[in-house]
């Protein structure tokens, strides 16, 4: 295999992305926002395309995270809408910003979407022709067109090219981690790293299939277990809606689950002692978190596409998140199923502002500590 360059995967990103913001197909919805995006990005909302290609340019030079946006929602099966994710939490998360220079990580953009597909390994040929035209202006390429695919494809360059760089991605439903984890686990395997996943959810997303779909917001998981040095090395925290008890899954899948129950009676802290004390036992040298929004208790996350009940405070992750990085560096992470157009019984009066909120401070946290290992790596 040839090695990547950097001009060649500048064309890749060129032709595989587009601005951020730009990620969902649609000319007029979210017009407002996404120019305020803009605006905060470039200074500027016209001429967004060039100015975005020409912002590329500064990408090796960055000791920033690296923000993909992946707006898709077509492997969701319950509540539509986390395509606008990226969107709306980049506007989160920029709320307070005023100029270009203050933006603290570094945008790659989103991944062009065709809403309607979900990855290449479901289409067949005559589809993947006509959706390599429609991207890329002809199907003389070798280029993927499904979301999961592009991302994988993205994600795989950038890591060969950028092994001391960070992604954090936004989704976009919890899907789109799939290409996201697989791409990093292999990766750090290459560099032989040893690493963990930590991965918040109210749900295991350990099924095998989901209608005969393999690749879902529900299955996910099971996906890439064989991507890690061990099942264990998946530690999941704040389930609690399954079909199933803990026992059945840590029995079947070899995972870790810590549900939400015992991290609500036994507090954060406790939680957190036993799976430090399980990274050292293991030795483990870096972690990955996914974080599903619908960890959080429907109080503070209700625009989602399935809000429960029950769940976590913000302060339980925080704790958690804080004291593993203490000890181990956050490489890569990703904030997925935040809905914001959702107008769920839970979120009526609230709309979605407080779970963008509460979205953006725990991306800004992994966004800063992805920038922190980023930067210890120079």
């Amino acid at each position: 295999m040839n090695q990547l360059t950097w001009s060649k995967l500048q064309e890749q990103l060129e032709l595989e992305l587009c601005p951020p913001g730009n990620g969902v197909f649609t000319i007029h919805t979210a017009k407002e926002k996404r120019e305020s995006l803009h605006k905060k990005v470039f200074g500027t909302s016209e001429g967004v395309e060039n100015l975005w290609k020409d912002s590329l340019n500064h990408l090796p030079q960055s000791n920033h995270a690296v923000v993909l946006g992946i707006c898709s929602d077509t492997g969701g099966g319950i509540l539509r809408g986390a395509n606008w994710g990226p969107l709306f939490l980049r506007e989160a998360l920029l709320k307070n910003e005023t100029a270009k220079g203050d933006i603290p990580y570094f945008d790659l953009g989103d991944v062009r979407v065709i809403p309607h597909l979900l990855h290449d390994k479901y289409l067949n040929e005559g589809t993947i022709e006509n959706c390599r035209k429609a991207l890329y202006g002809t199907n003389d390429t070798p280029l993927p067109v499904g979301p999961l695919s592009i991302s994988e494809d993205v994600a795989s360059s950038f890591y060969q090219v950028f092994p001391k760089k960070g992604l954090f991605g936004i989704g976009g439903d919890h899907s789109t981690s799939y290409p996201l984890v697989k791409s990093y686990l292999k990766a750090k395997k290459t560099q032989g790293k040893k690493v963990a996943l930590i991965h918040f959810d109210a749900h295991t997303d350990l099924l095998v299939e989901r209608l005969g779909i393999d690749l879902c917001f529900g299955s996910w998981v099971t996906h890439i277990l064989g991507d890690l040095q061990k099942p264990s090395h998946a530690i999941q925290i704040g389930i609690r809606s399954s079909g199933h008890p803990k026992e059945h899954w840590e029995k079947t899948f070899g995972v870790q689950q810590y549900w939400a129950d015992e991290v609500i009676n036994q507090g954060p802290g406790p939680i957190t002692e036993k799976i430090l004390s399980y990274l050292r036992e293991e030795k483990i040298e870096e972690l990955y978190v996914s974080f599903d929004i619908d960890a959080l208790d429907s109080t503070y996350a209700s625009a989602t596409g399935t809000p429960e009940p029950n769940g976590l405070s913000p302060h339980d992750p925080m704790v958690i998140l804080q004291d593993l990085a203490k000890e181990f560096p956050i490489s890569g992470a990703d904030m997925m199923e935040i809905a914001p157009y959702l107008q769920t019984d839970e979120n009526i009066h609230q709309g979605s502002e407080t779970t963008l909120m509460v979205g953006a401070s725990i991306s800004s946290f992994l966004i800063n500590e992805i920038t922190k290992w980023t930067q210890s790596q120079k």
